[in-house]
């Protein structure tokens, strides 16, 4: 494939508690080459998980997901003939997972490196090798123009269209591992809730079994307590916001929060 999708992206500033809830939880493994003031890096063996650490003026949450291609230049020259409202931007060089940052024509970010890149560090080199048993599905992003920023991820970065033509309103692009879910935004969907914006909705985990992931949290809860999740579904507003989620995302088998109220939709492996 042209392009791989190699990172998740957390802003946090627990971003301390979060390395261990999913190093602990799911078996994520962390980069040997970044330190802790540069926040987490970890990785599944295929996707990597950043969390960076919040600076003011800078919302908490998921915030983007990162693509490595074969030549950032073809990217480059697809978005400037057939895209212009698309842009990129160089990252700082101190940033071990990506050199570029870019953005669809509805303003979605994605971080774009390539394998030469000489900051690409960190748990997106180091862990290329097996997948740990619990392992990253799919990214979702919530757009206002699904269909046509579906056809921009295909041109650009050549990912493959998944279950076309199915009634589904969402579009699901492979890279012939990782799924990248676009999902329709309407104000609408919100009635009874809280009004979220376009952006990354959640990620999903392919894991062995949905039950054992909870009793292996309970457990977890029970050796440290401030890894707990964060409960979902509760009230008129958090079941509405869980229905959604359920409505939105059919890979999911089951929906949970990270301790930083991160969502996450679990799908247990066939």
């Amino acid at each position: 494939m042209f392009a791989k999708i190699n990172h998740v992206a957390i802003v946090s500033e627990k971003y301390a508690l979060l390395n261990g809830f999913y190093q602990s939880l799911f078996g994520f493994s962390p980069s040997k080459s970044t330190g802790p003031q540069s926040g987490v890096d970890i990785g599944d063996g295929y996707t990597g998980l950043n969390i960076n650490p919040r600076k003011g003026g800078r919302p908490a949450g998921l915030d983007h997901f990162g693509v490595e291609v074969e030549d950032v230049e073809v990217c480059f020259a697809r978005m400037r003939e057939k895209y212009p409202a698309a842009g990129w931007v160089q990252r700082p060089s101190n940033r071990p997972f990506a050199g570029i940052t870019a953005n669809d024509p509805d303003g979605n970010v994605f971080d774009l490196s390539q394998r030469s890149m000489a900051n690409r560090t960190g748990a997106y080199v180091e862990n290329a090798g097996s997948l740990a048993a619990r392992r990253f599905s799919h990214a979702a992003i919530r757009t206002v123009r699904p269909d046509e920023m579906a056809r921009f991820y295909i041109d650009v970065l050549e990912l493959s269209e998944q279950n076309a033509g199915h009634g589904d309103p969402n579009h699901y692009l492979s890279d012939g591992r990782m799924t990248l879910m676009i999902i329709p935004w309407r104000i609408d969907s919100y009635k009874g809730q809280s009004i979220m914006p376009t952006g990354v909705d959640h990620f999903g985990i392919t894991v062995e079994s949905v039950d054992k992931v909870r009793a292996d949290m309970e457990a977890l809860t029970g050796i440290n307590p401030v890894m707990h999740t964060i409960p979902l579904g509760l009230g008129p507003e958090g079941k509405a916001r869980l229905e959604l989620a359920h409505r939105q995302c059919p890979m999911a088998d089951h929906f949970i929060c990270d301790s930083d109220y991160n969502l996450i939709a679990l799908r247990e492996s066939p």
